[in-house]
Parts: C-alpha cells; structure tokens; sequence
C-alpha cells in the first residue's frame, strides 16, 4: 500500500508538472519545425545519428547557431561563439547545476562535474601532477608494456577476427586503471572475463548520458525515486563502483602509498577524504579510459580506408625511428609530425565528445546575436565543426592529414575554438598529451605489425552509427581482420 501511494504521489506531481508546463510555459511544447521533429523522432527518417541531424541543421543556419526550444538548448557551431563561452565570458557559463545532477550520482564531485573552487583545487592539483616529466616517462612505460605484452601477442594470434573497439576499450582501460589506481584489471586478456567496474564502468557511463535524452527531467527522477528500470540498474552500476573504488582505496592505505606514482597515491597525500578520492578517481578513469577507446577506434575506421596514410606513417616512422626498429623514447614520438596530423585529422572528423554543454548563469548575447536567458542550456557541437565548409574549406569532409602540416611538413596547431576536441579556454583538457601519446603509440606500433581490414568494407559515403553515451561509440563495434606484416619490428 505503501509502495502504491508513493506511486500515486509522484504521478500526481508529474501530471501537475506537465499541466504547468502546458500553461505557464509554452515553449517548453513548442511545435517549431526543429522541435517537431526533436520530439516525434522524424529526423531518424534521414539521419542514422542525432548528431548527423544536428550538423546539417548547423550548416544551413547562416549563424551556425540553432535552438532547441523543447530542451531550452543553443547549439552552436561558431568559432566566435565557443570562445565567447568557453574564455571571455566563462564565469558565466559553468557546467552548471542540471548537468551537475544528471551525471552526480556516477561523477559526483569530480572535476567534470563541478564549478568554482572545486574545480579549481582539482584543475591546480592535476596540473602540477600531470605536467611533471616523470608523469609522462611513467605513462610511457605503461603504455609500451601493455602493447608489448599482451596487444601485441593478442593480435599475433594467426588470421583472426576481432572486435577492434572492444579490443581498444579493454586495453585503454588497463593503462587508465594502471595509471590512476595501480591496479592491473587484465581486462585485455580475452580469456578472462571483462572485470567487473569496467563492466560497472560501462553501464553507469551509458545510462547516465540516457538520462540527459529525456525532454523533461522528472522523467528519470521519478524511476529513480521508484527504483525502476534504468534507475535501478544505475544505482546497482554505482554501488559496484563504489565498492571496488574503496576497497582500492583501503588496500593502498594499508600498503603505503608514499612511494607510488600512481594518481591515486599522489592525491592520497593531499586529500583524506575516500568518497572525494572515489570521484576524483572516476571522473579520470572516464577520461581516459572512453575518450582515448573511441578516438583509436574512428581512428582505425579511416585507416581502414585510406591505405595512402597508413603508407605514409609507416615511411615517416622508418625515417624517424629507423626500419624494423622500436620506439624508444618519448622525445621520438615529437618527432613524427605526420603521425601527429594524422591522429588531430581524425579527431576533426570523429571527436570522441561530439558535443559538450555549458549552462547561461545570467541572460546573455553571444557575438552572433543569439539571445540567452538565465538557465539555457549552451552547447558547442565539434562533430558539427569539423563538417563545415566555412570552418574547414571545401574539403572538409575529406580525411586529409596534411592540412596539418606545414610546407617543411612540420605539424601546425589550429586555434582551439575552431578545434575544441581538448575544450579550449580555461577547461582546457588537461590529460590532453597524454592521451595523444596513447593514441599515437598504439596506432604506430598496430600499423607496423599488422595489416588490420574491416570485415564489410563500408561504402564510400557510409557513415558509422553511434550508440548513444558520454562518448563516441561505434554501434556493433568495429570487427576487424587482422593479419601479421612480416618482419616486425
């Protein structure tokens, strides 16, 4: 009876809530062409992915900028705009509270998930760990052991078929978790089973971003309150987490954590608070563990089909490295300008965030004219970008390495809010050269040993379908023949 009134309760506000919004707030059901099609799903009929519907309304519009009415949502695609947001009036477009609650239960007060100065205390203690050169010869290690190990005689397995997206987010997540925590999940030895905070990881990672889809937010806070569906399977994902996340945390007080470069024991010196740790931890281990996963996955999707690059890496590394010599070095790696282009070409293409969202704190006018109230959700679209031929040229579909490069072939940057893969301004992504170290060391040392094909060769104008999540990932993963080059470095 109990359960049954509490059921009555929340139906009772939610109906009075939709007759508010029905009266009080009629933009909220606004019947706009755009919104139409938001909320009937019309836009499926052409498009395999919201973010494909989104880039070609973005390009039609001559300001690059859209509203999304139904989800009090600007989405812009202007370079003037993001920097706007992003630096000269960032302090008042912070992640804000409603992306605070929805992703709170998972990150909680993480960096990705909260302003002022607990972002600030965590940005100022990352950056002086992340920024050390020890820090980076560590990740180095980690990564070539991991290759070396078990990627490698992984894929020296005969002529095999692999999910190469599975393969890519079992091992991004060994090194992210040997990084962070320590720990060695040996999620990349197949005949083990998937460990279980990856598995954990998965789930709360997906169903948090499900939530942010509703129209309306007392949709999930309902179930949530019911402990139904979704909901239920969140808490669960979160309680795992949670578990494995202090008994890591107990075993390294136990054992002394003075002496580890780990992430975990160096911020163990400075802060005794163990949920605070946990979500520290979390918000790094989502960083790179899913990012760096998909980035290497498109990666390898644009690969697949332009065998042009591949031979130029390779030529580039032979130059550099030396013929059927191994990397060793993390200064040889700044050295491989091609390879560096060709990583930045494919995340234009393929951001593994394609879009991020800040929140308006005051009404506000960005340099396009758009008109924002107090409480409008912003979001800046970089999938959208990297499609936009008055961002990127004629040629902006086209995977195309060397608008990277200089005349001499040496690697150019490009202002970071026409690129903002990595954020731009003051959230600028501080794991962002590790993470690049990652992607190119992985894609270098694959290229050189195998010949790695997909099994249905798309079609020239096929596009990947995503799966809706935190970050980009590939629908039915990306299953891969792979065979060996002989010799091998």
């Amino acid at each position: 009876m109990e359960l049954q009134a509490s059921l009555f309760f929340l139906i009772l506000i939610f109906l009075l809530y939709l007759l508010f919004s029905l009266l009080i707030k009629p933009k909220l059901w606004c019947n706009c062409e755009i919104c139409s099609a938001y909320l009937t799903l019309s836009w499926s009929k052409q498009f395999n992915n919201l973010c494909d519907w989104y880039t070609h309304l973005l390009k039609n519009s001559p300001s690059k900028t859209i509203h999304i009415h139904v989800l009090r949502n600007t989405i812009t695609a202007n370079p003037e705009n993001i920097e706007y947001v992003l630096k000269t009036k960032f302090h008042n477009f912070p992640k804000g509270k409603p992306f605070s609650i929805i992703l709170g239960d998972f990150l909680g007060r993480g960096i990705f998930n909260v302003d002022g100065d607990s972002w600030k205390f965590q940005k100022n203690m990352a950056s002086m760990e992340l920024g050390k050169t020890s820090i980076c010869c560590y990740v180095f290690d980690i990564i070539n052991c991991e290759i070396k190990t078990r990627l490698v005689p992984l894929l020296s397995k005969q002529d095999q078929v692999l999910d190469l997206q599975d393969v890519f987010k079992r091992f991004s997540f060994d090194v992210i978790c040997w990084f962070s925590f320590g720990i060695d999940p040996s999620c990349l030895e197949l005949s083990l089973p998937m460990s279980k905070l990856a598995m954990a990881f998965d789930l709360a990672s997906k169903l948090s971003a499900e939530r942010a889809m509703n129209v309306s937010p007392f949709v999930w806070k309902i179930k949530r309150a019911l402990n139904l569906g979704s909901e239920k399977e969140l808490k669960r994902a979160i309680e795992r987490i949670n578990l494995l996340a202090k008994e890591v945390i107990r075993q390294r007080r136990k054992t002394g954590f003075l002496n580890s470069n780990d992430l975990l024991s160096r911020f163990m010196s400075i802060i005794n608070d163990e949920t605070y740790l946990r979500d520290i931890i979390i918000s790094f281990l989502l960083a790179g563990r899913d990012t760096v996963a998909s980035g290497l996955t498109s990666l390898f999707w644009l690969l697949s089909k332009h065998s042009n690059v591949v031979s130029a890496i390779k030529q580039e590394a032979d130059r550099i490295i030396g013929e059927n010599k191994e990397l060793t070095s993390f200064d040889q790696m700044k050295e491989l300008h091609y390879l560096q282009a060709t990583v930045y070409e494919s995340m234009r293409l393929y951001p593994p965030i394609q879009f991020d969202s800040k929140f308006c704190q005051n009404d506000d006018v960005l340099p396009d004219g758009s008109v924002l109230k107090k409480g409008t959700r912003v979001t800046y679209h970089p999938y959208a970008m990297g499609r936009i031929k008055e961002i990127w040229g004629e040629d902006c579909l086209e995977f195309k390495p060397e608008r990277w490069l200089k005349h001499d072939g040496v690697f150019s940057p490009e202002n970071p809010f026409k690129y903002p893969i990595f954020q731009a301004g003051f959230r600028v992504c501080l794991g962002k050269e590790m993470a690049l170290l990652e992607m190119k060391t992985v894609t270098l040392s694959l290229i050189r040993r195998f010949r790695i094909e997909l099994v249905t060769p798309p079609s020239p104008d096929q596009h990947p379908r995503f799966l809706p999540g935190l970050t980009a990932t590939f629908s039915g993963g990306l299953p891969v023949l792979v065979r060996n080059i002989q010799p091998q470095p």
